[in-house]
């Protein structure tokens, strides 16, 4: 981060430092050739025609560096067909004007006639009263003057961008220092939570970073639960696998004539308690996968399409919400959903009315499946989700389902409740699923 914050700061103080050279240096050069014009318009306005036809001037120019030999600064008067007349500055030399062409406007620039002296000239062509011909007028100084005057501006913007750089990327790695800080409180906290094997950051730490703390908290509870769950259902399982394994294995050891039956039923039960087992394990891990959303009325549509072939004889009615979506994975919902309406199917007397209606207001998806069969006595209802148990062993049936049912449906925090329906008179499941953002 902070090779980033000095790269950004060396590329905006170059171009800062670009930017500001070239408008203080083209200050400087204005107000040098400024001068430059203001000794031209002098030159012009103190020149006249003598009575030989040659250029005189009427007045001294003010500068006594053109009286001075080699002083740096010159003019110079040249016509065609007229001796050139220059400042005694000049002494021995003399500007080279290029007589071609017509300024009508005052040009200048950069010249080096003068071997190691650089000169800025101007220079304007003017036609004087009582004369034809056309004078150039020409004013030049040394570019020492300016060149260092532009040097000193430059070596203090330098120096000035050199000192203001480093203290940029000294307040940046402070700010980045006391910035972090806070996450550094935070990375030790964590260290400490985990050498003293707390579950917790419990340490007080700024108002900063206290929402990062809230979240890390959250995360490590919600991992907690999902031990918690892991561990309760490996020692479920282990339970529910020890009671046939012993049975099994006693029947081995005494050689008893009925040991393979007793083998398959107990491993039918084995499988069954897997099974079962799978099916929670693969809701918690759905659940922890992310915020699901499943279109409650397409799946419902679609369970009752798999079992109107079962139960051809069987009735099915749905409506409500069309548009209700559920934060359930659609491979749980049509587990759910299949379970409870192939149970209507199956008890029922041939009818199975399904309802879909969401809580106004609330984070609930309601779902009310019906069935006109003989229902199940209020003092069973809360029995019936135990695992295994069933109230009519005369059709085929494992007792898993509704446990598993409810297992599922508490994992996405939703709820299942049996009562009876007033309208059909049978049993009726009342399904709650958490609804899904929109």
């Amino acid at each position: 981060m902070m090779l980033i914050a000095m790269g950004w700061i060396s590329v905006l103080l170059l171009a800062g430092g670009i930017a500001l050279d070239r408008a203080m240096t083209s200050m400087v050069t204005r107000n040098f050739d400024e001068q430059l014009g203001y000794m031209l318009t002098g030159m012009i306005g103190s020149a006249e025609i003598g009575p030989d036809g040659e250029v005189f001037f009427n007045r001294p120019l003010g500068d006594q560096r053109f009286l001075e030999p080699n002083s740096g600064l010159y003019w110079q008067i040249s016509g065609k067909g007229h001796e050139d007349f220059p400042s005694r500055s000049l002494w021995d030399r003399s500007l080279k004007v290029p007589m071609d062409h017509v300024d009508d406007q005052p040009h200048i620039y950069d010249s080096q006639q003068f071997s190691g002296e650089p000169l800025r000239m101007m220079e304007r062509s003017i036609i004087l009263p009582g004369s034809n011909t056309v004078w150039w007028f020409a004013v030049a100084e040394s570019r020492k003057e300016l060149d260092e005057q532009i040097g000193r501006i430059r070596t203090i913007l330098i120096n000035s961008f050199l000192v203001l750089g480093f203290g940029l990327v000294l307040m940046a790695a402070l700010q980045s220092w006391y910035g972090l800080s806070p996450l550094r409180r935070v990375r030790l906290a964590i260290a400490r939570m985990r050498t003293a094997g707390a579950n917790r950051v419990t340490d007080p730490l700024p108002v900063e970073v206290q929402p990062l703390v809230e979240e890390i908290n959250a995360l490590l509870a919600h991992n907690d639960k999902q031990a918690a769950e892991a561990r309760t259902h490996a020692g479920n399982l282990a339970h529910a696998l020890k009671t046939p394994l012993t049975v099994v294995l006693n029947a081995a050891q005494a050689k008893e004539p009925d040991l393979a039956e007793t083998v398959q039923r107990e491993t039918q039960v084995m499988r069954r308690q897997v099974e079962h087992h799978l099916a929670r394990a693969r809701a918690v891990g759905r659940r922890g996968a992310g915020q699901a959303r499943t279109a409650l009325w397409d799946s419902t549509e679609s369970v009752i399409r798999a079992v109107e072939r079962l139960y051809q004889d069987t009735r099915f009615d749905m409506d409500g919400r069309r548009n209700a979506l559920v934060a359930i994975e659609r491979q749980d919902l049509d587990d759910i959903l299949g379970n409870l309406i192939e149970n209507a199917a199956k008890y029922g007397g041939g009818s199975v009315f399904v309802t879909i209606q969401p809580d106004k207001g609330g984070s609930l998806v309601n779902i009310w499946i019906e069935d006109d069969g003989m229902g199940i006595p209020e003092k069973d209802r809360e029995r019936i989700f135990d695992r295994g148990a069933r109230l009519d062993s005369g059709k085929p049936g494992t007792g898993l389902g509704l446990a598993i049912v409810r297992d599922v449906v508490e994992i996405y925090g939703g709820r299942v409740e049996l009562a009876e329906s007033e309208d059909l008179g049978g049993l009726l499941v009342k399904l709650a699923l958490p609804k899904a953002a929109e």
